[in-house]
């Protein structure tokens, strides 16, 4: 099982690089990285459960500080690839691939 992330600044059409995203099982964090130029990020294999990813969002938006995605491992032999789209007053994310 492999996790993977990518955020893009939706304002600028750009990827959002240098963000730090955790990874949290039950509360506790199991992995901390910072994502690449491209805005990508590798993390630690979370097994079957659920998780969170928290991005720290603070210098791409003055409302959100931070967004926390929950999702849901129940087949822990495939990839899971977790999206984030950012601009300043909303986001969105979506179960990739």
């Amino acid at each position: 099982m492999s996790l993977s992330t990518h955020v893009l600044d939706a304002t600028s059409g750009t990827p959002a690089a240098g963000m730090v995203v955790v990874l949290r099982t039950g509360g506790r964090e199991r992995d901390r990285i910072v994502t690449d130029a491209d805005g990508r990020g590798r993390l630690a294999e979370p097994g079957a459960g659920v998780h969170t990813l928290t991005f720290a969002t603070a210098a791409w938006s003055p409302f959100y500080p931070e967004v926390t995605v929950a999702f849901t491992v129940t087949d822990p032999a495939r990839h899971h690839h977790v999206p984030l789209l950012l601009s300043p007053f909303a986001y969105s994310t979506y179960r990739g691939s």
